[in-house]
């Protein structure tokens, strides 16, 4: 990266931020190509959090059975109008957790200015940077593991797993790790976001170093973008 001498140290400090976004951006993307092209039909891969369908898209291109979870109607509806008649996706309007009930998708403090862009950040973790706590919506949970269970029982494993929603993932993958349900799926990708929620971080840390210490990030993998 060629930094610009002109640039003020807030500057720089920008630039470097923009340059490690880019890179990792291109990272998940390779990854996303790999993963797409070892995959096959009967193959089951499964996208949480997955907003208007980028991922599942690639997925699905590669005939395997797509599982695209997405608790926010906004998105959903979009979702559904995308995949229309694409027998191997399925899309489930509902969040994942650890556990089946309803619970509150509060919603990004500058969603009426810019929905699109801002359906990326809703969230169900209390304590988020710019979130607009005191709205939200109620949505529908699954019990994500006991899907899991059910998929690997019928197929015998899980072919991919990618996680982006937005501090949900922390509680989810340390059940999942707790019942070494990492054991039976070829690979799993998450986006983790201790840097949004503070009180989080000590829980975020504890789960990467026994993540670390169990498996190799081809087959759980915590930096996805």
């Amino acid at each position: 990266m060629t930094e610009d001498p002109g640039l003020d140290a807030e500057g720089l400090r920008k630039l470097r931020r923009r340059h490690k976004r880019d890179l990792n951006h291109a990272r998940a993307e390779g990854l996303l190509a790999g993963v797409a092209s070892m995959l096959r039909p009967g193959d089951v891969a499964v996208d949480c959090g997955a907003n208007r369908g980028d991922v599942t898209a690639i997925l699905a291109e590669s005939g395997a059975e797509v599982h695209a979870f997405e608790p926010d109607p906004y998105n959903v509806e979009k979702l559904r109008a995308r995949f229309e008649g694409q027998a191997n996706v399925h899309v489930h309007p509902v969040a994942v957790g650890v556990a089946v009930g309803t619970l509150t998708l509060m919603r990004a403090a500058n969603w009426d200015a810019n929905p699109d862009l801002a359906s990326v950040k809703s969230t169900l973790v209390s304590g988020g940077r710019n979130i607009a706590e005191g709205e939200g919506i109620s949505v529908s949970v699954i019990d994500f593991p006991a899907f899991l269970k059910d998929q690997i029982s019928a197929k015998g494993e899980v072919a991919f797993v990618k996680m982006d929603i937005e501090g949900a993932e922390l509680e989810l993958l340390e059940t999942m790790d707790a019942g070494r349900l990492f054991e039976a799926i070829r690979l799993t990708v998450a986006e983790t976001h201790e840097k949004k929620f503070r009180e989080l971080r000590p829980r975020f840390a504890a789960l990467r170093e026994r993540i670390a210490s169990r498996y190799a990030p081809t087959r759980v993998n915590l930096d996805w973008i």
